[in-house]
């Protein structure tokens, strides 16, 4: 019985991490993934290292090519995309 006494703080500080670091960024990583999978053309971005642009094309499963400037397009990986900053509206049909 005094063995298991001795592990309780133990459980317990694991329990708060959990609750306090682990499950948060588990759902901020997984809002992250929703967005990416949502960019289309024309979604106005902003990437990690700062730069804002247009996306142009979605090339494939992992990047986009978003044009910076007129006639200045670039090749990003998907996953750097920080934020998203102005949604494009579906086509109507």
């Amino acid at each position: 019985m005094e063995a298991f006494a001795q592990f309780i703080p133990l459980i317990l500080i694991f329990a708060i991490m959990y609750l306090l670091l682990i499950r948060p960024q588990q759902k901020k990583l997984k809002e992250h993934q929703a967005m990416v999978a949502a960019l289309r053309r024309g979604d106005q971005i902003i990437t990690q290292g700062g730069l804002i642009g247009k996306v142009s094309k979605v090339k494939d499963d992992n990047e986009i090519e978003v044009e910076l400037a007129e006639n200045v397009k670039v090749r990003v990986v998907k996953s750097t995309v920080a934020q998203v900053i102005s949604k494009t509206e579906p086509a109507a049909s």
